[in-house]
């Protein structure tokens, strides 16, 4: 058997001393770490309304009805209540948001995170 567009010799030269001096290196796959994770609570007040605790919860974080209005009777009977689990960079994002818009509607409702 001949391959096309190589004689006997090249053949020959390119098996010679294959191998002799090269080695394997396997590439170390690099450990990525899990990020950190941060808790969202809301804290409970005696001035904002329940209605509005269910309407924070709806709109940053994606909340349906009944499981805002369960978490913020927990924050009512709790004083404090998880609204989600998070990297860092979004709880505080959440956080903020949510800080904003009490202050805008004049609540005095507060939210926070905590590492997990």
């Amino acid at each position: 058997m001949t391959v096309h567009g190589m004689g006997k010799d090249d053949r020959t030269r390119k098996g010679d001393g294959e191998g002799a001096g090269t080695s394997v290196l396997a590439k170390a796959k690099p450990q990525t770490k899990r990020p950190n994770l941060y808790r969202v609570l809301l804290l409970n007040d005696d001035y904002t309304p329940m209605e509005f605790v269910v309407h924070v919860l709806e709109r940053f974080f994606s909340k349906g009805r009944e499981e805002a209005s369960r978490i913020m009777l927990h924050v009512h009977q709790h004083g404090v209540g998880e609204c989600g689990v998070f990297t860092y960079e979004v709880a505080e994002t959440k956080v903020t948001q949510v800080m904003d818009f009490a202050r805008k509607h004049q609540h005095p409702l507060q939210c926070v995170m905590e590492k997990k």
